[in-house]
C-alpha cells in the first residue's frame, strides 16, 4: 500500500503552473467486520476503500476535492490528475483565505505497527466458546488504518496502524444488559474470556430486585469506560485554542485560577502513544505530546494552524476543531482489585450515556446511568440500581471529588465506521469519586 501511494503522490504532487503548493490527503483501511446476535454471526464483512484528497494552494486561495480510488495505480493516477486540473482552473473564483497557514518547514515521517490481529474464524470460535448460551449482541472490527500526507515540495508522511476494536453487550432482559469492550493491537483469547466471565457474572447480578436510590450525593466508582464518556465529553470546546481565547472553554475557570482539578489529574494529549496519525490534513506534523493539564492545572491547548495563525500562538498540528484525538488520562495508584473495597459504600458505574452540558461556563455535565450499574456495600455488589440522571461538575469531581484513580487505565478508540473506521481513542483509568450529585 506504501508503494501505490508513493507512485500516486509522485505523479500528483509536482510543481504545477497555476498553483504554488499541491498536496494530498490519503486514507485508506482493510477492515473485517463481524457483527452477532444470540452470540451467532449475523453479519460479516471485509471491506477494502481508498480516498484521496487533491488540494491546490495560489497565495492566499485553496481549493480541495476528493476522489475515490480503486486500487489501480494507473486509473487513479489519471483520475487525481483530472481533479487538479479543475481545482487550479477554478482556483481564481475562490476567495482569498487570510488565516490559510501551511507548514513552512518540510518534515516527514513513517509509522507502521506490527499487530496480532485475529482471523474473523478466531473471533467466531472465541465468541462461539466463551458466549456459549448468552445473547450476546456486538460488533467486530479489525485490521490496518492507513493515512498518508505528500505534497509538492517533497514532503512524506506514512501512518499504517492495524487494530481491533470488539463492542457488546450481554442482554437478560427489557432494558437489562452487561456492555463490555476489549480493544487493542494484540489478541489474546485469554483477555477476552476474563472479561466474558466478569459480564455473566454481572448478568446474574440484573436479576436480583432493582435498588431505587434518592437524588442526592453518592460516592461512586466510574470505570475507565465511564471516565473516558466524562473526558471524551470534556473534549468538545475544553481544550481549543480559540475556544480559550474567545471566552467559550468549558475550562476557563480553571485557566482563570477559580478551580483546581485533584494533583493526581494530568490530561495528555498523547500522540506518540495513541492510534491516530501525528500529522494532519495540511501536511502539520503534531509533536508527540501535548500537555493539556498537569498535576490539576492548565498545562496548555491544542492550537490549529488558523487559529496558532489568528492569535500569535504556535500550532501544535491539531485538527480545525481542534479536540484531542490520542486523549490520556494518566493513571494513578489504586490496584483494581481493590476498588470496591475502596468504594466501600456506593455506586459501581459501568457505563453512561446522552452526556452534554448543562453549564458549559461551569464545566457542568449531565447525563445517565446504562447498563450495568451497581449498588455496592461494604465492599461487595449488592443489587442493580435504577436508571438514573446525573448533574455535576467535573472540576469539581476531579478536584476536590477526586478519591482514587485506578493503577491500570484502558484504551477506548472511536468506534464510529460512518464513512470509515475512525483513529481518534482515549485512554483513562477508573476513578472513585466523593460526592456524586444524581439530580433524579
Amino acid at each position: 500500500m506504501q508503494d501505490y501511494f508513493e507512485q500516486i503522490a509522485a505523479a500528483v504532487c509536482t510543481p504545477t503552473t497555476g498553483a504554488d503548493l499541491v498536496s494530498l490527503s490519503f486514507s485508506a483501511e482493510t477492515t473485517d467486520f463481524i457483527r452477532f446476535n444470540h452470540a451467532l454471526v449475523r453479519q460479516a464483512t471485509h471491506v477494502e476503500q481508498r480516498v484521496a484528497s487533491v488540494s491546490v494552494v495560489a497565495g492566499q486561495r485553496r481549493s480541495t476535492g476528493s476522489v475515490t480510488l480503486s486500487g489501480d495505480a494507473t486509473a487513479d493516477i489519471a483520475a487525481l490528475l483530472a481533479e487538479r486540473a479543475a481545482l487550479i482552473q477554478q482556483l481564481p473564483l475562490v476567495p482569498e483565505d487570510k488565516y490559510l497557514l501551511l507548514p513552512d518547514t518540510v518534515t516527514s515521517t513513517t509509522r507502521s505497527s506490527q499487530a496480532e490481529l485475529p482471523t474473523p474464524a478466531q473471533v467466531i470460535d472465541a465468541v462461539a466458546q466463551h458466549a456459549a448460551g448468552t445473547d450476546l449482541v456486538g460488533l467486530y472490527a479489525g485490521g490496518p488504518v492507513i493515512r498518508g500526507y505528500a505534497d509538492s515540495r517533497g514532503q512524506r508522511n506514512w501512518h499504517s496502524v492495524a487494530s481491533f476494536h470488539f463492542e457488546w453487550s450481554l442482554y437478560r432482559q427489557a432494558d437489562q444488559a452487561v456492555k463490555l469492550s476489549y480493544a487493542g493491537a494484540n489478541w489474546d483469547e485469554s483477555v477476552f474470556a476474563r472479561k466474558m466471565a466478569r459480564g455473566r457474572e454481572q448478568v446474574e447480578l440484573l436479576a436480583r430486585p432493582l435498588k431505587t436510590l434518592t437524588p442526592g450525593e453518592y460516592r461512586v466508582y466510574f470505570t475507565p469506560v465511564a471516565v473516558s464518556d466524562l473526558i471524551g465529553t470534556l473534549s468538545w470546546g475544553g481544550f481549543g485554542l480559540k475556544a480559550l481565547k474567545t471566552g467559550v472553554s468549558t475550562l476557563m475557570q480553571l485557566h482563570r485560577g477559580e478551580a483546581q482539578l485533584s494533583p493526581e489529574v494530568t490530561l495528555t494529549e498523547a500522540v506518540r502513544a495513541g492510534t491516530a496519525p501525528r500529522f494532519q490534513e495540511d501536511g502539520f506534523v503534531k509533536p508527540d505530546a501535548v500537555k493539556l493539564v498537569e498535576a490539576g492545572r492548565p498545562a496548555g491547548t491544542l492550537n490549529s494552524p488558523r487559529s496558532a495563525k489568528e492569535y500569535g500562538e504556535t500550532a501544535t498540528g491539531a485538527q480545525a476543531y481542534e479536540s484531542p484525538e490520542s486523549l490520556a488520562m494518566a493513571p494513578g495508584s489504586l490496584p483494581e482489585s481493590d476498588v470496591l473495597k475502596t468504594l466501600g459504600t456506593g455506586v459501581y458505574i459501568s457505563n453512561l450515556h446522552y452526556l452534554n452540558y448543562s453549564d458549559r461556563a461551569a464545566c457542568r455535565m449531565t447525563g445517565m446511568t446504562r447498563f450495568a450499574c451497581f449498588w455496592v456495600e461494604n465492599g461487595e455488589l449488592v443489587a442493580p440500581i435504577s436508571v438514573m440522571r446525573f448533574d455535576d461538575s467535573f472540576l469539581r469531581m476531579f478536584g476536590p471529588g477526586l478519591v482514587a484513580l485506578t493503577a491500570d487505565a484502558e484504551i477506548a478508540p472511536d468506534s464510529s465506521s460512518y464513512g470509515s473506521r475512525q483513529l481518534s481513542s482515549i485512554t483513562a483509568p477508573g476513578a472513585i469519586v466523593e460526592g456524586f450529585r444524581f439530580a433524579l
